[in-house]
């Protein structure tokens, strides 16, 4: 597997060249000179990225060798972006970068044996619902937008959710790999439709309860939506059987329309999603300037540094949280359509890769839960940038390795080490069979 490697490492080299000509367009920008401190900037990235290729090359030599180059293209991406509208953010981002590296690598060190995490996965299922649950505690919780998203522990301040994602796919992958056999033998069709036995679907009950426990109490629709979403994938893979996934999405739809009837934050936020124009100067402002945005923008965008965050000479914010809920917003306007495209490809291209995994992968519990994390990770993109482009409400996640944040950054590395564990695991197992085969015709 000598080869991969070496096309991870070669695909490396571009990302590096990448983000040292996003700085280098910032500077020039921002001090009409170029200096060498993008030059720095860039040996600094390339040379985190390739202690991180050794590594990998000595602990997963099996693993998909492009989900790491991938993964460090929306990275580089991401700094550049935050980097352009804050440096000390920038600053921020990069150490969580160097941190997420380091969980990284120590999840791989200690969960070479990932199929340990089945016989915890009560323990682990636990764990997540209290991380969901945690944003609600008084004297830690924080309430961003009306949402309770973040926790505060003194001056360590984080997103729970984000962990929470890998917990419950890691349960949902154990559950349904242990159960799949009852539903598919179990169900019966009434109707035309194809029904799992009572007795059993008892957990799709439970986790619907779930989805619409976090829009009561953290009141976010977009997480509520992007787990139960994983889980409908989880589903479909483990049994096959379409009409579950309808029955689950039917489930969903009405529990949200309960909620949103009933729950004024929700309410308010579907409002806005359909009728942003009602308060254009208030509660509308974030989407419509996220809007404006991108339509000005264009095919090909404004150039690094030249979209407005702010009203020139003063402090009056144009567009709204663009380090974090519309940085999307912020890379069409300076990037245009073209910009936009390359980073919608490069998600598509990751959840391309990560089924892959899933469909290499022999054990039930490995392609699960390579569907799972694969599922989680392309859903919560869709969900921010479909907020922003009003295809959804606008919501609280987000861009995964993208938007200002280290939980998010974090947590995604751990989703990255634990899908290519499983890769490693399954193209090892795909090669091993070729060799003896090639071995045994060697003896004959």
């Amino acid at each position: 597997m000598t080869r991969a490697r070496n096309r991870e490492m070669l695909a490396l080299i571009p990302v590096a060249l990448l983000l040292t000509a996003g700085f280098a367009a910032v500077f020039a920008q921002e001090n009409s000179k170029l200096g060498n401190l993008s030059l720095t900037y860039g040996a600094y990235f390339f040379a985190l990225c390739l202690a991180t290729h050794i590594y990998l090359r000595i602990r997963l030599p099996h693993a998909d060798p492009y989900l790491f180059p991938l993964m460090a293209v929306l990275t580089a991406f991401g700094l550049v972006m935050i980097y352009r509208i804050d440096e000390s953010l920038a600053r921020d981002q990069a150490n969580w970068f160097v941190f997420g590296l380091v969980l990284f690598a120590l999840t791989i060190q200690f969960l070479r044996d990932y199929e340990v995490l089945e016989r915890y996965r009560y323990i682990i299922a636990t764990a997540g619902i209290l991380l969901l649950l945690a944003p609600r505690i008084p004297g830690i919780g924080e309430q961003v937008n009306g949402a309770y998203l973040g926790v505060k522990v003194g001056p360590i301040s984080f997103q729970p959710s984000e962990f929470a994602k890998i917990a419950i796919v890691v349960f949902l992958a154990s559950y349904l790999r242990e159960n799949r056999e009852v539903l598919i033998v179990g169900a019966r069709r009434i109707l035309g439709i194809t029904l799992p036995p009572i007795k059993h679907f008892g957990p799709m009950l439970v986790v619907w309860g779930a989805s619409m426990l976090l829009l009561v109490f953290i009141r976010d629709l977009g997480t509520s939506l992007m787990f139960f979403a994983a889980f409908l994938a989880l589903l479909y893979v483990a049994t096959g059987r379409f009409s579950f996934v309808v029955i689950g999405m039917l489930l969903f739809l009405l529990g949200a329309w309960f909620i949103v009837a009933t729950v004024p934050h929700v309410h308010e936020r579907v409002e806005i999603w359909l009728h942003p124009y009602t308060e254009p100067r208030g509660s509308g402002y974030q989407i419509l300037q996220s809007i404006f945005a991108q339509a000005d923008g264009g095919l090909f965008g404004k150039g690094f540094g030249q979209g407005l965050i702010t009203v020139p000479g003063t402090h009056n914010t144009l567009l709204p949280a663009a380090q974090t809920d519309t940085i999307y917003s912020l890379i069409v306007n300076e990037l245009g359509l073209f910009g936009a495209c390359g980073l919608i490809a490069t998600y598509l291209l990751i959840t391309a890769r990560g089924f892959k995994v899933a469909l290499l992968a022999n054990d039930g519990f490995s392609k699960l839960l390579a569907t799972g994390l694969t599922a989680v990770f392309a859903i919560q993109a869709f969900v921010i940038i479909g907020g922003v482009t009003r295809v959804i409400p606008l919501t609280g996640v987000t861009l995964p390795f993208v938007s200002y944040g280290g939980s998010s950054i974090v947590a995604n590395f751990v989703l990255l080490a634990l899908l290519l564990l499983v890769s490693d695991r399954a193209r090892r197992e795909a090669t091993e069979p070729a060799g003896r085969e090639l071995a045994l015709g060697a003896t004959a």
